[in-house]
């Protein structure tokens, strides 16, 4: 089976879906700071975004390993358990970000805002999702698995900045 950082390579539609609106790019893995996790679990960048913040794989494995993201302004979150899962967030939920209240309702006002920009942002992931092999997944669906992610389990994948022994803010609070 083929991995799906493969398929997000050899699907361009799909890869220029996830790197806009996404902001979501494979090449820029390598974080402005040195961190690890305070678990002293295992730490590996495999994606960044345009504001440089970066997307961990944590523990040991492959993509089925949580993905925890972290800002350049020091905060980060545990966004997704596995890389399916943080897709058909990026997919369905591409500002995911700014959608502090984790509902479908506010996440529908952010994708007008986007849609304005964007029409056929709908059709793009349709072909994006199907190019990667991901079901459509639910709106209210994705978001409260990114709370249940960030505010649950998240709680044990705290980020440190390691020079200063100092961990990250969260992204997210109850």
């Amino acid at each position: 089976m083929k991995s799906l950082i493969t398929a997000v390579r050899e699907h361009d539609e799909a890869a220029r879906f996830l790197a806009w609106p996404g902001d979501f790019d494979l090449d820029r893995r390598d974080h402005v700071e040195d961190v690890h996790l305070a678990s002293g679990a295992a730490l590996e960048g495999f994606a960044g975004d345009g504001a440089g913040g970066t997307y961990f794989f944590c523990g040991e494995g492959g993509e089925e390993r949580p993905v925890l993201y972290a800002d350049s302004e020091g905060g980060a979150a545990l966004v997704a358990i596995g890389l399916p899962e943080f897709l058909r967030l990026l997919l369905v939920a591409p500002w995911w970000r700014v959608c502090r209240m984790f509902t479908a309702e506010e996440s529908h006002q952010l994708a007008a805002e986007y849609l304005e920009d964007m029409p056929d942002l709908v059709p793009r992931r349709d072909r994006a999702a199907a190019a990667l092999g991901l079901a459509p997944a639910a709106e209210g669906d994705v978001l409260a698995r990114l709370r249940e992610v960030a505010l649950g389990i998240g709680k044990d994948f705290v980020l440190v900045f390691t020079p200063e022994s100092e961990p990250y803010d969260p992204l997210f609070k109850d």
